[in-house]
């Protein structure tokens, strides 16, 4: 099962049309597109199988361990269900501080999950980076008003998703992990 957070915001970023004006039409109206400089934004965690995804997780945008262990018990272990029934799996997660705390490995281990030891500044290789990419691509054109109207917006996208999609991105994983190692840029113990 592979975890990672995303965050989303009411403005794309750059994403939008460049702009390219002569002299003297700075200020004409066709030139000009409105900005927002701090717009609303949610964080969101979630994790997926090659089964398919699990339920989304609106985070507060700081998440210390205790927090992270809240997502862990009250979403994780139903994806873990959802996805895998009674079978055995591995967790990952990356090392952000409240993944790696003590207190989030003894949860773990009194939980009896065992975690993938997922290098540290390596190269996002987790699948799940590229569902978050392919979900904000749809959303692209959705213009969503205020928070909840966003957290709606990706509620509906991520419901989309098929266990195909991540089936697809799994199976990809030993070429991305090769390329890598080819590149000499992560270990080549997995």
């Amino acid at each position: 099962m592979l975890s990672d957070e995303s965050k989303f915001s009411i403005s794309f970023g750059n994403q939008g049309p460049r702009v390219w004006r002569k002299r003297g039409e700075a200020q004409n109206p066709r030139c000009l597109k409105s900005s927002v400089k701090f717009p609303q934004s949610v964080m969101v965690w979630d994790a997926m199988s090659s089964a398919g995804v699990g339920p989304l997780c609106f985070l507060r945008s700081k998440v210390n361990a205790a927090d992270y262990q809240e997502v862990l018990e009250h979403f994780m272990l139903p994806a873990a269900d959802q996805l895998y029934g009674n079978a055995d799996f591995i967790f990952q997660q990356d090392l952000a501080p409240a993944h790696s705390a003590k207190a989030t490995s003894t949860w773990f281990k009194d939980h009896g999950i065992p975690v993938l030891n997922w290098p540290a500044n390596s190269p996002d290789l987790n699948p799940i980076e590229n569902q978050w990419g392919i979900v904000k691509r749809k959303m692209r054109h959705a213009r969503p008003n205020n928070a909840e109207e966003l957290k709606a917006t990706i509620r509906a996208t991520w419901a989309l998703i098929t266990p195909e999609q991540c089936h697809r991105l799994i199976d990809s994983m030993p070429c991305r992990f090769a390329a890598v190692n080819q590149a000499k840029g992560a270990p080549t113990k997995y």
